[in-house]
């Protein structure tokens, strides 16, 4: 009975120790957001150029072996 009474009282300290931090959880997945999105707007700047479309255009013409 004194076992179970301790146990719950450290449960609760270290839930109330591990409460201070919830809100950087949000925080860091909203960092991780912000930045895969500026990589992928990077990324689509860099694939819709003109050489790196030229580029892919050909790769495909010759892997299919079509004429576009």
């Amino acid at each position: 009975m004194f076992r179970g009474g301790m146990l719950r009282r450290r449960w609760a300290k270290l839930r109330a120790i591990g409460a201070d931090d919830r809100g950087m959880i949000t925080a860091e997945y909203a960092v991780g957001t912000l930045a895969a999105c500026a990589l992928a707007a990077v990324l689509y700047k860099v694939v819709t150029s003109g050489p790196v479309q030229a580029l892919l255009r050909s790769a495909l013409e010759r892997a299919i072996n079509v004429q576009f």
